[in-house]
């Protein structure tokens, strides 16, 4: 696929969220963060500032605490690669509800955009489904961005692992807040839970 082909992550972000019908979205830091905010702040986001890496394994989290409400984790190539390992625990724990969204550029944006392992054949679905993850996609059409955007709003059999195929490049940052306790207290109150 040529540069020119691949989707633009402003649009595949915007297009997942578009019809949200309760889903919980956690971004990991940067870009992904950014995406999130631009396509509109909403108060069942919980944006992600440092701790990379970790975004799937607080999305397992949330999912296994609230295993009837669709959990999406909404991340990059750079941070699965240095998270990898959560994709045995997701696999273990098979929460129902947790979706993992990969926007895959083949570089580790937030360093200096230097190639990522993605772009030299690290297959971040195949990596997954290793891990015991039975439901995963590669996708890189729109048409497969709209079926993805439809699977992280329900509760499936399993957890779900996609891979978007995005271009490269940087977009103007969005940057929603900052402050970790008040997004915690905001998603507690959107699910009913008593804040700390």
């Amino acid at each position: 696929m040529t540069a020119n082909a691949l989707l633009d992550r402003r649009d595949v972000v915007a297009r997942l969220v578009r019809e949200r019908a309760g889903l919980i979205a956690i971004s990991s830091l940067g870009s992904a963060t950014y995406d999130l905010a631009a396509a509109g702040d909403h108060p069942r986001n919980f944006y992600l500032w440092g701790a990379m890496g970790g975004a799937a394994d607080i999305g397992l989290g949330l999912a296994l605490a609230q295993p009837e409400v669709p959990v999406m984790v909404l991340t990059g190539d750079g941070e699965t690669l240095m998270g990898m390992g959560a994709f045995a625990t997701i696999a273990l724990q098979a929460p129902r509800n947790l979706s993992v969204v990969i926007l895959d550029n083949g570089l580790y944006g937030e360093t200096g955009s230097q190639t990522s392992h993605t772009a030299a054949g690290t297959d971040l679905a195949a990596v997954a489904a290793a891990c015991g993850i039975r439901e995963t996609l590669k996708a890189s059409t729109q048409a497969e961005v709209d079926a993805i955007a439809t699977r992280i709003n329900r509760v499936g059999e399993g957890p779900f692992v996609a891979t978007i195929a995005i271009a490269g490049g940087e977009k103007t940052r969005c940057l929603p807040s900052r402050d970790g306790a008040w997004l915690k207290a905001r998603l507690r109150r959107e699910l009913g839970l008593e804040t700390m």
